[in-house]
């Protein structure tokens, strides 16, 4: 399962030559990995409020074309990896096919408190559908 985001870049998002700045990506792929989730059918916010957290343990970020602003761009997120304790994700932000950036996030299964926990089962069957 793959979830498609698009986003019409903002002007805030670019420089003076209307370039998308780098730390702007890694927000856009958050926005996709939620959207997935979303889809999945159960929003992050609601894992929260079961005290389920995904802190990220890496992200990693390449960058191929510079996005620009007010172009529409799509964010394409699928999962990569579920387990108890680890889940990946995996992205690729596209504008009319052109691969601008690839990426991917590790995330760490954690509580409120920011120790390490395991995935309740219920959730792990939820996000292993997309797999």
């Amino acid at each position: 399962m793959k979830s498609v985001t698009s986003i019409r870049v903002r002007y805030a998002e670019s420089d003076a030559m209307g370039i998308v700045h780098h730390a702007v990506y890694p927000v856009w792929m958050e926005l996709g990995r939620s959207d997935l989730l979303r889809e999945l059918g159960q929003s992050y916010a609601e894992w929260e409020k079961r005290g389920v957290m995904m802190s990220v343990a890496e992200l990693h970020v390449r960058y191929r074309s510079p996005a620009r602003y007010d172009e529409l761009v799509e964010v394409h997120t699928r999962l990569k990896e579920a387990g108890r304790r680890k889940v990946v994700f995996a992205y690729e932000i596209r504008r009319d096919g052109v691969r601008l950036a690839e990426g991917e996030s590790v995330h760490v299964v954690t509580g409120r408190d920011g120790r390490a926990r395991t995935m309740p089962e219920e959730l792990l069957r939820l996000i292993s559908r997309a797999l």
